[in-house]
């Protein structure tokens, strides 16, 4: 990949809003050779998505998140591609990850309480044949998401003592 593709890459990671006038600025192309590119990035498979992070505590809505590791059995000749596939299938999976270390995959997933998480798990993840166990973690608070800080912090204002 050459050095402008990479830069287009970082830009748009950066910011998927980012228009092409302003990235053949900051890359020194023509805004035709950004747009074609950019085209043949996503045609490629490259850019998957564009996406949009959202505070939706913020916003008024309160999902519940959870990373869920998963202990698994492979099945032969198939290797973790298959329950990876089966499992990214689910709407409230959100990401599925091979790990090294004690579990073989994570999951993160949302939902809308902690019930409808733990019978999710109960129910759907945790009774595939390839699923040898899972430990759940509730996620208590996001502040930072894909480097994107949801939460400002807050700046402690002293007061001033005279005497």
């Amino acid at each position: 990949m050459d050095k402008q593709t990479r830069h287009i890459l970082e830009i748009l990671e950066e910011d998927a809003r980012t228009a092409p006038e302003e990235i053949a600025n900051l890359t020194g192309m023509t805004v035709d050779d950004v747009t074609k590119n950019i085209e043949q990035l996503e045609k490629n498979g490259i850019i998957r998505k564009y996406k949009t992070i959202i505070d939706w505590e913020l916003a008024g809505e309160e999902y519940v998140h959870a990373i869920i590791e998963l202990k698994v059995t492979l099945e032969r000749k198939l290797g973790y591609k298959a329950i990876a596939e089966r499992l990214y299938k689910f709407p409230e999976v959100r990401s599925v990850r091979l790990l090294s270390g004690g579990h073989d995959i994570s999951l993160t997933v949302r939902g809308n309480s902690m019930k409808e998480v733990a019978f999710f798990v109960a129910e759907k993840i945790a009774t595939l044949d390839q699923v040898q166990g899972t430990t759940t973690h509730f996620v208590l608070k996001t502040y930072k998401e894909d480097g994107v800080i949801l939460h400002e912090p807050e700046h402690i204002k002293r007061l001033q003592i005279s005497p």
